[in-house]
């Protein structure tokens, strides 16, 4: 390993050091620095991140940074450390001890950086099991809540499933084209042959896991609920990111979408109904908000269908359901005194007596809805736009029906927060600072993304063509 090749990699060794020193500090003055040293080596890495590197590719670890992996890395840094901000003062409520929380935050943003910078299936494959790994332990953090431990459970072996059908998909495909690089791998690959099309097989299925996907989506509704509601928000955001990085780093150098069509056209339109469908009837706002993820990811699995203008849509949509959730399941995290909220119904007049996160809650569903001036409307315009483009016209329009559909449980929730009484009159504790500095970020990121969308589509545009 060279200098440059360090110079490389440094803001994933930020934060994979950051993890480690964060636990060491934590058997030596336990319980003090831990949000404040993650939140400082977050920074680092995204600063660091934006740096040109001297040599983007370093072979022999097998990464690639290239303007693509640094932007993402960005992104994962920056969701990391506003889910530390939110989950400091929520684990001090709830009960939460320990430096693993912060430490483990870390370690799936190391696991998200790699993914997004991977050069070859192997490593690729390495970053996207760190991650996953790191969400097993944070699922199940609260031991005071059976639903956690089972959540984790239950994430734990379907996770492992989903592994192996990755592990044996990246197999075939090295089987087929003896290579372990990506884009060589994918290139040659796309010419068929029953083996290469057996490892996309399987390598879509495992993906569909790790993104939510009907009809592997299962896990997805009792892991959003029996987590802690910042490990939901970093889960819905960073994990559904780096999921949108590995489509985006696989997909193009098919030169379209080759054998992956037929089964992905299924995958969306299953997502765009069953999501919807499901989180129609849900009094359990975050198994609401889970379902309706699985929605929103069916949206960008059209994206990806459409190529070309659909890959723009699909990476836009990446930084767009990252800020939304974040505002979401932070307002929601910030709502929880002594113990979880569950219900759509407790959140009756929260608007009035916590006027701060009753504001971002609904603006992150009317963003969540499509509704203008938000950038939940940009990113769906955009990927419907093209979809159309591209032909698929009748999934475009299925999309676009049930994105319609979908706005009555988002303002049912809205509905609850405003236009029904509360149980209680007297106004609620005020956001922490963190907790407000996280979610005035994430809100106003919302509303001029909405509002301006241009330059992030042009940095999209740039980075995918890079």
């Amino acid at each position: 390993m060279t200098i440059a090749d360090l110079w490389t990699i440094m803001p994933l060794l930020l934060l994979a050091c950051g993890s480690v020193l964060v636990l060491i500090l934590g058997a030596i003055v336990p319980g003090r620095y831990g949000t404040a040293i993650g939140v400082a080596v977050c920074a680092g890495a995204a600063l660091w991140a934006l740096q040109t590197p001297p040599r983007p590719l370093a072979p022999t670890l097998g990464v690639a940074f290239t303007p693509f992996a640094r932007s993402f890395v960005v992104l994962f840094a920056v969701t990391a450390l506003l889910s530390l901000l939110l989950a400091h003062d929520h684990a001090d409520r709830q009960g939460l001890e320990g430096e693993e929380y912060p430490a483990t935050i870390l370690f799936g943003a190391f696991g998200m950086g790699v993914v997004a910078s991977a050069a070859n299936f192997l490593t690729l494959f390495l970053g996207l099991e760190a991650l996953t790994f790191a969400f097993y332990i944070l699922v199940a953090y609260d031991r005071n809540r059976p639903a956690s431990g089972e959540a984790g459970l239950k994430y734990l072996l379907m996770g492992a499933v989903s592994a192996a059908f990755v592990a044996f998909g990246i197999a075939l495909l090295y089987g087929a084209t003896g290579s372990l690089e990506i884009g060589r791998a994918v290139a040659a690959s796309a010419a068929g042959g029953g083996i290469a099309l057996a490892g996309w097989g399987l390598l879509l299925a495992g993906l569909a896991f790790k993104v939510s996907l009907a009809p592997a989506h299962l896990w997805t509704p009792d892991v959003y609920q029996g987590g802690p509601t910042p490990v939901t928000a970093f889960l819905a955001a960073g994990s559904k990111g780096a999921a949108i990085a590995l489509f985006l780093l696989i997909l193009p150098p098919l030169g379209g979408i080759g054998p992956l069509r037929a089964p992905l056209w299924g995958l969306a339109l299953l997502s765009m109904a069953v999501g919807n469908l499901a989180a129609l009837l849900q009094p359990n706002v975050k198994r609401m908000l889970a379902y309706s993820s699985v929605a929103q990811m069916g949206y960008v699995a059209l994206a990806l269908l459409s190529g070309g203008r659909g890959y723009e849509a699909a990476a836009f949509y990446a930084v767009a359901y990252g800020v939304m959730s974040l505002a979401a399941f932070g307002a929601l995290a910030s709502l929880e005194q002594e113990r979880p909220l569950e219900q759509v119904d407790e959140l009756r007049g929260i608007g009035y007596r916590r006027p701060f996160q009753g504001v971002v809650l609904a603006v992150a569903m009317f963003a969540l809805a499509g509704i203008p001036p938000t950038v939940g409307f940009a990113g769906k315009f955009a990927i419907f736009f093209a979809a159309l483009r591209a032909g698929e016209t009748p999934l475009a329009i299925i999309g676009i029906l049930t994105a319609a559909a979908s706005a009555y449980y988002y303002l049912r929730v809205v509905v609850n927060l405003y236009m029904k009484p509360a149980e209680e009159a007297a106004p609620g504790p005020l956001p922490t600072p963190a907790e407000a500095v996280c979610l005035g970020a994430v809100t106003v990121a919302i509303l001029a993304l909405g509002v301006w969308p241009g330059p992030l589509f042009d940095l999209v545009e740039a980075i995918l063509k890079a």
